[in-house]
């Protein structure tokens, strides 16, 4: 049974319009006004990017924006969000391979006229493609928005709770001439459970940042 994936009749503008998106306010309604008249991007066919959103689960129905629409807005989560949104939108790609993301554009194309059932000719055949791989060069695919949640909640926290590792001592000093003063306290940290090496990793360089300058 053939399916229908999203696209959008000028795949290259995918790009130009999620990465304005970044730094404009959250719309209450994403509609044409919108995109022309705050985005500046003018034309029948970018207004496809409008379909295209929604399938891929960044706008209701409605047009209202989703939770996944604001956290792509989110410099730290943007890639992670496009990953999430491109495997709800292709999800039948995706269901044929689990790692779509990395195949070659030949075999992306096979995967997508057998999804659709149409013929490789057809023109939405190469929006399809393209529309994907446009979107997927924003996308972090290594990123897990849950992990990305947990470092923000983390580092939120200022680092009160517990830690059953115990805690982190941390010295902050400074000179004056001859004269030496110092701050010493204890920060006991809560810690999200992950097997992601790289959540630790951030949590960590966000509190030296935050709290060593």
């Amino acid at each position: 049974m053939s399916k229908k994936l999203p696209y959008m009749s000028s795949p290259d503008m995918i790009t130009d319009i999620l990465n304005k998106i970044k730094y404009m306010g959250v719309p209450g309604t994403f509609n044409a006004d919108f995109l022309t008249a705050v985005l500046g991007f003018k034309g029948g066919n970018t207004i496809t990017f409008i379909s295209w959103a929604k399938k891929c689960g960044l706008l209701e129905t409605d047009g209202s924006p989703t939770d996944l629409y604001k956290k792509f807005r989110n410099p730290s989560m943007s890639g992670a969000a496009i990953a999430q949104a491109l495997k709800i939108g292709y999800e039948e790609l995706f269901k044929r391979n689990e790692y779509a993301n990395k195949l070659s554009e030949k075999e992306i194309k096979e995967h997508v006229i057998e999804i659709t059932g149409s013929t490789p000719t057809a023109k939405t055949i190469d929006y399809i493609c393209l529309s994907f791989k446009h979107a997927k060069d924003l996308a972090d695919f290594n990123a897990s928005l849950d992990d990305l949640k947990a470092v923000a909640e983390a580092t939120d926290r200022g680092g009160q709770g517990f830690c059953d590792t115990g805690s982190l001592p941390v010295s902050l000093s400074g000179t004056e001439g001859n004269k030496k003063s110092g701050i010493n306290y204890t920060i006991n940290l809560v810690l999200p459970e992950t097997e992601n090496p790289k959540v630790y990793s951030a949590i960590f360089k966000e509190l030296k940042n935050n709290l060593l300058g």
